[in-house]
């Protein structure tokens, strides 16, 4: 498959969720890519170039042609790459679940995160806590339903939105952390998605993928501090 991946390059940065989930669908295809870092802060000529809407990281770049976003981008690697395990669900009914579920993590729940780990005073953060902990609730439900006793959302194999979901695990992990032990996966109110966790996590797709919790610890320092300096100016 190999021989018939074309020029494959993804223009990222390592700590974005992001960015995270193209290269997941990547491995899980077996596609090999060059990945073209971008540095913290700034935005190389060939990003501004390849999305000129959004001047947005993911972009993908295929025989020289530009994807942008991150889940339009995980759709065109699974319709590419069609050889390979297969991410969307073949099922209309599921696959508009699993876009679903998507859309909900970028919408609803990952802001909450970004909320919590930004916030300047106590009461916003337990009001970004709080819904973070009903979005878990809601998570853990749907991965009963969705993954029908299987290891993962999408069923034996790494799905839609295992990716989706799972390119925030670092994110969340971070988070716990610099909270100071807040449990949001936790063992006995969301168990499912604790086996869930670990076993994404583990995957051969995944595992070089996600960084480790005292890095991302460290961005997200610098990632607050900047955003503050900027609330603060303004």
């Amino acid at each position: 498959m190999a021989s018939n991946n074309g020029d494959v390059k993804l223009i990222g940065a390592w700590a974005s969720p992001y960015v995270m989930r193209p290269r997941i669908a990547l491995n899980v295809k077996s596609v090999e890519y060059e990945f073209l870092q971008e540095q913290f802060g700034s935005k190389s000529e060939l990003l501004l170039k390849s999305n000129p809407v959004h001047k947005k990281i993911p972009v993908l770049l295929h025989n020289g042609k530009p994807i942008c976003e991150s889940s339009i981008i995980v759709e065109y690697i699974d319709e590419v790459w069609s050889s390979g395990p297969s991410i969307l669900p073949s099922d209309p009914y599921d696959r508009a679940v699993a876009r679903f579920w998507a859309a909900y993590l970028d919408e609803k729940w990952f802001p909450n995160v970004r909320g919590a780990a930004a916030a300047s005073s106590e009461e916003a953060k337990n009001a970004a806590v709080d819904q973070l902990k009903e979005g878990m609730a809601l998570l853990e439900g749907a991965y009963v339903e969705i993954s029908k006793g299987k290891d993962f959302f999408g069923g034996e194999k790494i799905g839609f939105i295992d990716i989706a979901f799972g390119s925030m695990l670092a994110w969340l992990r971070a988070l716990q952390v610099m909270l100071g032990g807040v449990k949001l996966l936790d063992e006995e109110k969301t168990p499912g998605l604790c086996k869930w966790a670990a076993k994404f996590s583990a995957d051969p797709a995944v595992k070089d993928v996600l960084p480790e919790t005292e890095k991302i610890i460290e961005f997200a320092k610098l990632l607050v501090a900047k955003i503050k300096a900027a609330a603060a100016s303004s």
